[in-house]
């Protein structure tokens, strides 16, 4: 391993110059104790003091002061279109699902099931390969706070 990341990471826009870069999907770059790789072969250890989101842009830190970008690399995704896009939407968020929302589409990672949901409400669902950066959430940058729909501590309910 050529290094080894304990804390420092850089918001995307907040930084120029990265030596190294690496290619994570959208569940790879919600990590807290990790091996990565960068594009030209290096292992490098993240030992994070807590589980934390990245997003596309952001980047580590080495101790000696070098930058790793991290990029969103492509994975199997579903494109929503339809003329009810708003609907489309609000039936994804409803079902806790991360959602990348852009004028004319939306992805969702590529789950069959809300496909198949979605198509029945009138959808054209795609499968493509593309970069996942979904939208973070009312409680935080990066990551909803999803949640089971069983009992809990925070018990409430949803009208589905």
């Amino acid at each position: 391993m050529t290094d080894h990341l304990t804390q420092t990471i850089r918001t995307a826009g907040t930084w120029t110059g990265a030596t190294q870069t690496c290619k994570l999907s959208y569940d790879g770059r919600f990590l807290r104790r990790k091996v990565i790789q960068t594009l030209d072969g290096q292992s490098v250890l993240v030992d994070l003091p807590k589980t934390t989101s990245l997003n596309h842009g952001d980047a580590f830190e080495t101790a000696d002061g070098q930058l790793i970008e991290v990029i969103a690399a492509e994975e199997a995704l579903l494109e929503i279109t339809g003329e009810n896009l708003v609907q489309l939407a609000w039936h994804i968020g409803n079902r806790h699902t991360p959602c990348q929302i852009e004028a004319d589409h939306l992805l969702i990672q590529n789950d069959p099931v809300i496909g198949h949901m979605l198509e029945h409400l009138g959808a054209k669902v795609t499968q493509v390969l593309r970069p996942f950066t979904p939208e973070g959430g009312a409680y935080g940058h990066g990551r909803t706070h999803s949640h089971e729909h069983g009992h809990t501590a925070h018990d409430h309910d949803h009208a589905h």
